[in-house]
């Protein structure tokens, strides 16, 4: 299931809140609505916890951690640093580590068991890195891009990186994270996913600007559910009738078909053959 929402008026939703498969942070400011749009979704499974890091409402972009450990910069306070150990199950392990590149989300992707981290962080952070969070560590780039947090996003079960990701570099990241990826974009083309969605093996929350076309794409990115849950995806602040919930969840159908259509193709071209489909939908 996807979950569309905002963050007073920014879709970049990653950059202020951080979910894993055992908690589940957002930020302190804002709306009320934003914590509470996490909290009906998942109170009933796993903590959701306000918090900041170094005064700041970017906890998404400033922490990153899994089911097993989260990691904080060492700019977090003592106050900070209690408030969430203190709030998180008492099998995850907290740590504020000492690195240089300290908005850690944004250097940094992982899930259970592997990480994509900056090729340039401290070998002692890398070491850090594979003990709280209990995983095998890579330093890779996406697309060219050493920001490894903020343009992929992935779970144990698929993931999503950068649209210009080639083929040959898809394969070798699939290979390297044992779970499907796909290229794509959110928040209606940007290409900074990891700021523009969360998500955990079972629920992906995404800015609202998303686009029915980017959250076809979904499923397949991260297939935790199945292709027929898709009336059940939120507009949070928008409302949809039932026969247009009826014709995305038909369209879906025939755009995920596409994307591996064009397996061989470049990711931009999968972008453009599912923006044109949607176009020709519409008419």
């Amino acid at each position: 299931m996807a979950v569309r929402l905002q963050f007073e008026n920014s879709n970049d939703i990653g950059v202020f809140a951080n979910l894993t498969n055992s908690y589940c942070l957002t930020a302190f400011g804002g709306s009320e609505n934003f914590y509470s749009v996490f909290e009906a979704e998942l109170a009933d499974h796993i903590p959701v916890v306000k918090a900041c890091v170094a005064g700041t409402s970017l906890v998404g972009r400033m922490t990153v951690g899994n089911k097993n450990g989260l990691l904080m910069p060492n700019s977090t306070t003592d106050q900070e640093l209690m408030h969430i150990k203190n709030s998180l199950p008492d099998n995850v392990v907290v740590q504020r580590i000492d690195e240089r590149l300290s908005a850690l989300g944004n250097c940094i992707s992982c899930n259970d068991y592997v990480a994509l981290i900056h090729p340039d962080i401290d070998r002692e952070t890398e070491e850090i890195i594979a003990d709280v969070l209990g995983v095998e560590v890579f330093r890779q780039t996406i697309a060219g891009n050493v920001l490894t947090g903020s343009y992929a996003a992935f779970t144990n079960q698929g993931g999503l990186v950068h649209p210009q990701t080639s083929i040959e570099d898809l394969d070798e990241l699939a290979s390297l994270l044992q779970v499907p990826l796909v290229a794509g974009t959110v928040n209606r083309g940007s290409d900074v996913i990891g700021a523009g969605l969360v998500a955990n093996d079972w629920i992906a929350f995404c800015g609202l600007d998303t686009t029915a076309t980017e959250l076809q794409a979904r499923p397949a990115a991260f297939p935790g559910d199945v292709l027929t849950s898709l009336p059940a995806v939120k507009y949070v602040g928008a409302l949809l009738s039932v026969s247009q919930v009826d014709g995305v969840t038909l369209f879906a159908c025939q755009v995920v078909e596409s994307v591996y259509k064009l397996r061989n193709a470049q990711p931009s071209q999968i972008v453009d053959e599912m923006r044109n489909s949607l176009i020709d939908s519409m008419m």
